[in-house]
């Protein structure tokens, strides 16, 4: 599995990536913006990202907007949602309003902070990404 964290807290970032090494390869960026860049490099190099783990509240671009400007890309590759790439919000933001923006920006799963080992497993197993 490659991977993409998109966090700007260091802590919850290295905590991914603790979380997540067992599964692949992972690549970690601080915001949004940085996000959309390298989701589109990896999809124009054919090797694009099976999950990212994108935060809400982040500078320069949020993870709403990125994710939106993700599945804008994918879509104009021919990237059918929901054959691109798996989305889990990770996320302080557990109201109901930033929760149904993110699906309706067409996040796959949602984990609301702090996050657990236990937590980003069971979302990889019912996003089919690991057994």
């Amino acid at each position: 599995m490659k991977a993409l964290i998109v966090e700007d807290d260091f802590t919850s970032r290295l905590l991914l990536q603790a979380i997540l090494n067992d599964f692949g390869t992972i690549y970690t960026v601080v915001n949004g913006r940085e996000a959309v860049d390298a989701c589109r490099a990896a999809i124009e190099g054919d090797a694009p990202f099976d999950l990212i783990c994108m935060d809400i509240m982040m500078p320069e671009m949020d993870g709403q907007q990125a994710v939106r400007a993700i599945r804008e890309i994918e879509q104009a590759k021919g990237i059918i949602f929901p054959d691109g790439a798996k989305i889990i919000m990770t996320t302080a933001l557990g109201d109901v309003k930033n929760m149904m923006k993110a699906f309706e920006s067409l996040c796959d799963a949602y984990i609301v902070k702090p996050i657990g080992k236990q937590a980003v497993a069971d979302a990889l197993r019912k996003l089919k990404l690991i057994d």
